[in-house]
């Protein structure tokens, strides 16, 4: 399963508008197949906090990173569900960031130029 949104807004601004464009697609797509009710599952897992939204994942990129939002996907890896940002950073690298969507941990960032994107204290 993959759930693919893409954005060019800044990060600040474009945030939430990602977060809310995944909520609408998870409850708005219809099923992938007769019975297949996934996007149904993600939201009601969501909401009884199996699932981080992705509110709280941007929300902590937009604390740690500075860019622009380009492309939320959620994918099924390895038998969990991980959240990938892919971000433009101010000197137009491209990173992507990964995060466990049952814990909101960071599992894994890619790129050039990562540590000129971190926000400093």
């Amino acid at each position: 399963m993959m759930l693919r949104l893409l954005f060019a807004r800044p990060f600040r601004q474009g945030r939430r508008v990602a977060a809310l464009a995944l909520v609408l697609a998870l409850a708005c797509l219809p099923p992938l197949a007769e019975g297949d009710d996934d996007w149904q599952d993600l939201h009601e897992r969501v909401s009884r906090g199996e699932l981080v939204p992705m509110t709280t994942i941007l929300d902590w990129l937009e604390v740690h990173y500075e860019g622009q939002v380009l492309e939320v996907e959620l994918e099924r890896e390895e038998g969990r569900l991980v959240y990938e940002v892919e971000m433009l950073g101010l000197r137009g690298q491209r990173v992507e960031f990964e995060f466990d969507a049952a814990s909101g941990e960071i599992i894994g960032i890619e790129g050039v130029g990562i540590d000129d994107m971190r926000r400093r204290p």
